[in-house]
């Protein structure tokens, strides 16, 4: 199981898997989940590609510093990873918090990245009492029912209902987060801005956004791709895990907007 020490001691844990000399995709995760949440992709990814998954500190099997967390620092684990392997530049592709990761390393550190998918994901949250109210349900209740909270906002209603197998995981994924480590996250995602640093991106970028996400709607999504030059923008039928609700059709453009790197 390999590990990386970031450089404020942090293990942070990931996978690295597919035919060496292929370009490198780095998928990254939505916050309260873990590698685990790629599935849908990595079948489609590994026919073309070699494929990066890990797991975001406080998340997983990556170690649990105190919180809070800012996302420069959960950009950085991803910098110093994909440094630490040796794979720069790379093709990223991250849904929510790793959107946001994306978005952060493209302005900040541009070498480290080729082209990105950023997926249902925002610049600045609309407001920050919904985070403010998951860390205190992760305070006082605990993950189990931030988990209850969570989920519903991961799925449409109707797809959740149709496959309860996949509910049961991701809910089961989010209750398994350790308390210090959502926390943590949940506090960068709330207190980032990232408005003024997109019109620093300058390479490619595909902004995906769920006709069905509640938690960040597809004007988040507009607000992005009208802001970095040249970007592309796709609104898929679903919520929050647009790669889980929609696999063949998230693969789809993922896949054509990389083969044209």
């Amino acid at each position: 199981m390999p590990f990386m020490t970031a450089s404020d001691g942090c293990s942070v844990h990931y996978r690295l898997e597919g035919e060496d000399g292929r370009p490198v995709v780095v998928l990254s995760n939505s916050l309260g989940a873990r590698l685990e949440m790629w599935e849908p992709q990595i079948a489609s990814l590994i026919e073309r590609y070699r494929v990066l998954l890990y797991d975001n500190r406080g998340h997983g099997r990556s170690d649990v510093p105190p919180a809070p967390y800012t996302l420069e620092r959960i950009a950085t684990d991803a910098r110093e990873l994909i440094a630490e392997l040796g794979l720069g530049p790379v093709l990223w592709c991250g849904v929510s918090l790793g959107g946001m990761v994306g978005m952060w390393l493209a302005a900040n550190a541009p070498h480290t990245l080729k082209r990105a998918v950023l997926a249902n994901t925002t610049a600045r949250v609309g407001s920050p009492e919904m985070y403010n109210q998951r860390i205190a349900i992760a305070e006082t209740e605990g993950m189990e029912d931030v988990a209850k909270v969570a989920v519903r906002l991961w799925l449409t209603p109707g797809f959740a209902a149709e496959h309860p197998k996949i509910n049961e995981r991701l809910t089961r994924m989010i209750a398994e987060t350790p308390t210090q480590g959502y926390i943590g996250a949940a506090s960068a995602v709330r207190d980032m801005d990232l408005r003024d640093s997109l019109s620093r991106i300058a390479i490619p970028v595909l902004v995906i956004a769920g006709s069905q996400d509640l938690a960040l709607p597809c004007s988040m999504g507009e607000q992005i791709a009208s802001s970095v030059v040249g970007a592309r923008f796709a609104i898929l039928e679903a919520a929050h895990l647009s790669n889980v609700e929609q696999p063949e059709e998230f693969n789809r453009l993922v896949r054509n907007f990389f083969d044209a790197a």
